[in-house]
């Protein structure tokens, strides 16, 4: 079963341009069950975020800044966190801030059993990296992405509509890299999941096929193996480019 993931996003100390690599690491994860992001949207200074949350279903939240100096975007967060902690409709979570001030959150939530993932820029201090499950900088993540992307189709575009067979190649290309083992190979099963979490719209039927494995076959660039599962009644197969 999928993990299911509460992504929150400090809007006030985070640029939307970092938005695609951010929903890319997160859907080889599991399941982005929340997606929120904070912060005071009558400020011009968060216009980058403005264009890109309605092509990713985020929900942005609006927090005024009451009081000059003090963040009331963090004491928001904090409180929607721990909602979401006690519903018992998440498993983890993805708090996306390069400020401190969300360390004891993080702190609390890995207490309380969840997988905390931390992103932030490499300005992020110490103490909330290290209390972290996993931390990744949005600096690393936005240029291993711009590689893997580069001639593709805009990704904002495709997840809402019809995906070109160019962009899906290369889109299970990126994905064998990212979740393959030391030999290269990748999970036929967890490349499709993370397939379909990036690209909703996909659907092998459109290009012909009636299932995946005879689709990635069709590309030329992919190897493909299988073996039998330990019942013996299934076959598990693997993905690896030529």
């Amino acid at each position: 079963m999928d993990k299911r993931l509460a992504l929150l996003i400090d809007a006030e100390n985070v640029s939307g341009k970092y938005i695609k690599p951010i929903m890319d690491e997160l859907t080889n994860e599991g399941t982005i069950t929340y997606k929120r992001i904070y912060g005071d949207w009558t400020r011009p200074a968060l216009s980058s975020w403005k264009s890109v949350l309605l092509n990713h279903s985020i929900t942005p939240i609006q927090q005024y800044s009451y009081t000059t100096g003090k963040n009331s975007t963090d004491s928001a967060m904090i409180i929607d966190a721990m909602d979401i902690l006690y519903s018992g409709n998440a498993d983890g979570f993805c708090i996306v801030s390069s400020d401190s001030d969300f360390t004891r959150l993080v702190v609390r939530l890995r207490e309380s059993g969840m997988h905390v993932i931390g992103m932030g820029e490499k300005k992020t201090p110490a103490p909330f990296i290290s209390a972290c499950n996993r931390f990744l900088y949005l600096e690393l993540l936005d240029k291993q992405s711009k590689n893997q992307t580069k001639e593709r189709v805009n990704a904002d575009t495709a997840e809402h509509e019809g995906v070109d067979l160019e962009t899906i190649k290369r889109a299970i290309a990126a994905i064998v890299e990212e979740v393959s083992d030391e030999d290269g190979w990748a999970s036929l099963s967890e490349l499709g999941n993370i397939l379909l979490r990036r690209y909703p719209s996909f659907d092998v039927r459109n290009f012909g096929f009636q299932k995946l494995t005879p689709f990635i076959k069709s590309l030329g660039i992919f190897e493909i193996y299988s073996v039998p599962s330990e019942r013996g009644n299934v076959r598990v197969v693997y993905v690896r480019i030529k």
